[in-house]
């Protein structure tokens, strides 16, 4: 046999091979090298989606967290101003109470000396009489002298 004719023949049947594979094997490998590339490229975006979504939420939450910090701050700064009026406001009833306390207690105070002049008054009225009966030799009548008593009771 001739190298050039065997030559001739395996170069038909490569030419042939590559028609064969270009027509009917390259064309699925093709698609399926595509749908790879695009399913890569889909994924790729949606990662970067996803880093960017989480980016947004890491901002939202840092954001949230900085208003629930102010919010809870400033409920704390009313409810120390409202414990102070609360305490302010006990102050003020206290010290009402206390002049409540101190005005009836003088007023009580006041009454009990007017009755204990009242009492002396009468004491010493009876000691007086008591006396003069003595220094007279004769017993005085109250009834009878009553206008004298009432004044040298309101004498002394």
């Amino acid at each position: 046999m001739n190298i050039n004719a065997t030559l001739f023949g395996q170069t038909i049947m490569f030419a042939m091979f590559v028609w064969f594979c270009m027509k009917f094997v390259w064309p699925p490998i093709m698609a399926a090298l595509e749908a790879r590339r695009k399913q890569i490229a889909d994924g790729l975006a949606a990662a970067e989606r996803g880093k960017h979504d989480l980016d947004l939420a890491a901002r939202r939450s840092a954001e949230l967290l900085r208003e629930a910090k102010e919010k809870v701050a400033e409920i704390i700064a009313l409810g120390d101003k409202r414990a102070s009026e609360i305490v302010e406001e006990a102050k003020v009833k206290a010290e009402v109470e206390a002049g409540n306390i101190k005005a009836r207690a003088n007023t009580e105070i006041e009454q009990e000396v007017f009755r204990a002049k009242e009492q002396l008054r009468t004491q010493v009225s009876a000691v007086a009489l008591a006396g003069a009966g003595k220094i007279l030799g004769r017993e005085i009548d109250a009834k009878a002298h009553n206008d004298l008593l009432e004044k040298l009771v309101a004498e002394i």
